[in-house]
């Protein structure tokens, strides 16, 4: 796990991209559609998606943790 924090100007333009161009929300919905599709593509065996599995399966893990960041939905209270 990296211990590393943003840079002033990375903190800026995260902020600048959930405030102008998408919500929270609405990108952690998009995240786990497109993990849906992946993850559904490789299960039906579509090959360019099946000859690199590691690296979407590696993909598919922190676009998960992403999208629990921004909006937790697996949580059980």
């Amino acid at each position: 796990m990296s211990t590393n924090t943003f840079s002033k100007e990375t903190e800026l333009r995260l902020n600048d991209f959930f405030s102008h161009s998408i919500d929270p929300e609405s990108m952690a919905k998009t995240i786990r559609h497109v993990n849906y599709l992946l993850a559904l593509g490789v299960m039906r065996d579509h090959e360019p998606l099946h000859s690199d599995k590691r690296s979407l399966e590696v993909c598919f893990y922190w676009m998960n943790e992403l999208a629990e960041i921004l909006n937790p939905y697996l949580d059980v209270d």
